[in-house]
């Protein structure tokens, strides 16, 4: 379609659009007053971000019920935006879910838990060997230093902020393995994991033990790659020993385990 010459181009101010008031939820998101993409999907992070950090402080236990019609009261969204959440969360094994019942928490059976556990032993133990190989004297004093605010965390900080130090141990062993395939792989099952001990493992343990990280260090600084792998194997059945399936059955509102009273 050809624009309109400029003669005949209307002139003089836009139109103001009315100010919108606080936005209720409704069958689709138009109702929200979002005016462009960048802000749907602040929202749509911001929601995001609520169920995970709820999920990994355990607030958020195995099992409950995330019903959309709540979510979207709570975020004063619609339904559309709060599904497309659900899908993400669910393609990120954060949530199941149930043809006309709706979503949950996910619920990873011990038969799930044993063969993820079991695909991270086996990537893990490809990884070491090429990290003794590749490591450098930097790199060695880059995992020390990292060691060292594991253990100052341990001791001052909460268990999610524990997860987190833990899991980046795993990745920047990954990253030193100089093996971008490998390293995307365990990426994902770290995910995976974190969430599953962030779900089952009874609080106040670490997620991963700081002796148990730096003996693999040491091994790594000794260029033993069998002893390595020992120590990362070892370390890991530890973990996956740790875990406890049975989840509490949530007592408080959804707002509640959302943080958001």
């Amino acid at each position: 379609m050809s624009s309109l010459p400029s003669a005949s181009r209307p002139r003089g101010r836009p139109k103001v659009r009315p100010t919108v008031g606080p936005a209720r939820p409704a069958d689709n998101d138009e109702s929200l007053g979002i005016d462009n993409a960048d802000t749907g999907d602040a929202i749509e992070t911001r929601i995001y971000q609520a169920v995970v950090d709820s999920v990994m402080s355990q607030r958020l236990t195995p099992g409950t019920k995330l019903p959309e019609a709540a979510l979207c009261e709570l975020f004063g969204v619609g339904r559309t935006l709060v599904q497309k959440v659900l899908q993400k969360l669910a393609h990120d094994h954060i949530v199941e879910l149930r043809p006309n019942r709706g979503a949950i928490v996910a619920m990873p059976s011990r038969e799930e838990v044993g063969k993820l556990f079991e695909a991270r032993r086996a990537l893990e133990a490809a990884i070491m060997p090429l990290v003794v190989e590749h490591a450098t004297k930097a790199d060695l004093t880059a995992l020390r230093r990292q060691l060292k605010e594991e253990h100052h965390a341990m001791h001052r900080y909460k268990q999610t902020e524990w997860a987190r130090l833990a899991s980046s141990f795993h990745l920047r062993l990954a990253e030193l393995s100089r093996n971008s395939i490998l390293q995307r792989y365990l990426g994902e099952l770290v995910s995976r994991c974190s969430l599953v001990v962030a779900l089952f493992e009874p609080p106040g343990n670490a997620s991963c033990e700081h002796d148990e990280h730096q003996a693999v260090v040491d091994c790594i600084a000794a260029r033993d790659a069998e002893g390595a792998v020992r120590a990362m194997e070892a370390h890991l059945l530890v973990l996956e020993n740790r875990i406890n399936l049975i989840a509490e059955k949530p007592g408080k509102s959804l707002a509640h385990m959302l943080g958001m009273e």
